[in-house]
């Protein structure tokens, strides 16, 4: 599903127009990221949690040559998805087998 069919969704289920839900769904994207920046959590309960993880330095390899590469350390954004989200996930997986 892409930003656009979720803003789609938004205005059928809201009756907000498309621009509004547009708006509003690139608030809402724009609070998370600003959060995440601060080096904040956004705890949505029942859905999950976005938050800023940092991966150690660590060697690498460049596949083209094959020397060995250092990759420095990085923060990467993470999302653990809660538990009412994991059970209907979890419950669609043994729908669809």
């Amino acid at each position: 599903m892409t930003k656009a069919e979720v803003a789609a969704r938004l205005s059928e289920k809201i009756g907000l127009s498309n621009k509004q839900s547009v708006e509003a769904l690139e608030t809402f994207l724009a609070c998370v990221k600003e959060a995440l920046k601060k080096g904040d959590k956004v705890s949505l309960v029942g859905f999950g949690t976005f938050y800023v993880k940092g991966r150690n330095a660590r060697n690498g390899r460049n596949p083209r040559t094959g020397r060995s590469i250092q990759i420095p350390r990085k923060a990467v954004a993470t999302f653990k998805p809660g538990k009412a989200f994991r059970e209907a996930v979890k419950n669609l997986s043994e729908t669809q087998n």
